[in-house]
């Protein structure tokens, strides 16, 4: 053969093979994407530099990665963060598939970085940054990890909802005035945080279509699945970031592997325990917030717990669950007496004493064990707790007016500034651990006793008002009402 002749055979032998090669490239494409191995995401934000080099480097690319933390964690030690959000977005893309990479980007933005910055507009468009990061890019590469959907729902119950940052009020307070707009046209203190499913399933304006549009696209949120939630453990304020860590929560029960659910259900019964606790939200003049119990939504969340003790992969934490769920009615007789709930707090008692006999004396009586949790709460409570027990007890001062037992009203009343004065000068350190001004309290406590749809019979409102000095054809407007 001659060595012209060689050539070109190994050039038609090279061309063959690279043609075969092509053909096996496809079916074993098929297969990446059939066995979840599929390459690096087609992101049209990533620089095409970045994007070449990943595809090129194929499985190299965590070491691509790994330069991308190198530099965010070199940028976050200089206080350098504004590239942070697209340094986050990059590196969990190198790896759309690694579940924890998207929690700790996502950790990292929500409660690291936020709490580098003092001004709290600032802190909360890191901790929506988190939030995006999980909703938006991780469900959408990972719509079956439990963990995700627990790590999202953790920043509503956690992050938003409780108080361990300064700037939780200010979350709240942002979070509620968005859900406002997105559900309603109305004024804020028009709307009581619970939405028109129906108009969002099925809208029938063109502004109707713009907001379902919008609670799809924007927020990721599918109303149907809303209105199941709503339906199985509401009605829940969606205003409150509870309502969508629980949502969160049940959706990931649907679509997730069983193998983490607990950490899902544990997020609904605890998420439901707070919707009592802090559940009903009041919205003053000027825009601040004020929370307050929803003693309403006790059998629901009572429901939360007890539903679990069934499930099948629930007995390894069946214990945990149960001490959780005894903590709770441990509460529920107290804060329905202090409310002048009496037969539901002799009830709930009951209740108490059927399912744990051991968790308080036999021979104490209601009373007595109200009064014990009360000492107990002003102790070492926290403001929610303690701004609960004041408010009772402006409801005890209005309700022994309405009896003209005036002496007994001005006890109650001169009881809540007190405890009210008393936590005021407890050294607390910080603003996020205020509670509503008493004020504030008295004109939410009021509105609810005339309201006349829920509130008092007629004839008790009419003598309330006349005791207040109240002119008899007049209703109080509601606390956030704009005057």
């Amino acid at each position: 053969m001659t060595p012209r002749l060689y050539k070109t055979v190994l050039v038609l032998a090279a061309a063959l093979l690279l043609a075969a090669g092509g053909q096996l490239q496809n079916s074993l494409d098929r297969e990446r994407v059939r066995l979840g191995l599929t390459p690096l995401p087609n992101d049209p934000a990533m620089p095409p530099l970045l994007a070449l080099t990943t595809q090129a480097l194929g499985g190299f690319r965590g070491l691509i990665a790994n330069a991308l933390w190198i530099r965010g964690n070199d940028l976050q030690l200089e206080g350098k963060y504004f590239e942070m959000v697209q340094l986050a977005h990059w590196i969990s893309l190198l790896q759309p598939h690694f579940v924890q990479v998207w929690i700790v980007q996502a950790w990292n933005m929500g409660y690291n970085i936020s709490v580098a910055f003092s001004d709290y507009g600032d802190r909360w468009r890191w901790v929506r940054h988190a939030i995006e990061l999980l909703r938006d890019e991780a469900l959408r590469y990972n719509p079956d990890e439990a963990l995700i959907y627990r790590e999202l729902a953790w920043h509503f119950q956690h992050k938003m909802g409780m108080n361990l940052d300064d700037a939780h009020f200010y979350y709240k307070r942002a979070w509620a005035a968005e859900m406002t707009r997105l559900f309603t046209t109305n004024a804020p203190f028009k709307f009581d945080g619970h939405p028109n499913f129906e108009e969002l399933i099925n809208p029938q304006t063109d502004e109707a279509r713009a907001r379902a549009a919008k609670l799809r696209d924007e927020y990721k949120m599918d109303a149907r699945k809303m209105k199941e939630v709503d339906d199985h453990y509401g009605p829940l304020d969606w205003r409150l970031p509870e309502a969508h860590a629980i949502y969160w929560a049940w959706l990931g029960l649907a679509k997730s592997k069983p193998a983490d659910l607990i950490t899902l259900r544990r997020v609904i019964y605890q998420s439901m325990k707070y919707s009592v606790d802090r559940g009903r939200l009041t919205v003053a003049a000027n825009g601040q917030i004020y929370l307050g119990p929803n003693l309403d939504n006790l059998t629901n969340a009572n429901a939360a717990y007890e539903e679990m003790f069934g499930l099948e992969e629930v007995p390894p934490q069946r214990d945990g669950i149960k001490t959780a769920h005894r903590n709770f009615l441990k509460e529920v007789p107290y804060q329905l007496y202090i409310n002048n709930r009496i037969a539901d707090a002799q009830d709930w008692l009951k209740t108490l004493r059927t399912k744990y006999p051991d968790a308080i004396p036999a021979d104490l009586s209601l009373t007595d064990y109200a009064l014990r949790r009360a000492m107990e709460k002003m102790g070492d409570g926290t403001q929610v707790q303690v701004a609960a027990f004041i408010e009772a007890l402006v409801l005890q001062s209005y309700r022994c007016l309405v009896e003209d037992d005036d002496d007994q009203a001005a006890q109650y009343m001169q009881r809540a500034q007190e405890m009210h004065l008393a936590y005021d000068r407890k050294p607390k350190g910080a603003e996020r651990l205020r509670i509503t001004p008493l004020d504030e309290m008295k004109k939410e406590v009021l509105y609810q006793l005339l309201e006349p749809k829920s509130g008092l019979a007629p004839e008790v409102r009419d003598h309330l008002r006349k005791r207040l000095g109240l002119p008899a054809e007049a209703t109080p407007a509601p606390p956030n009402a704009k005057n």
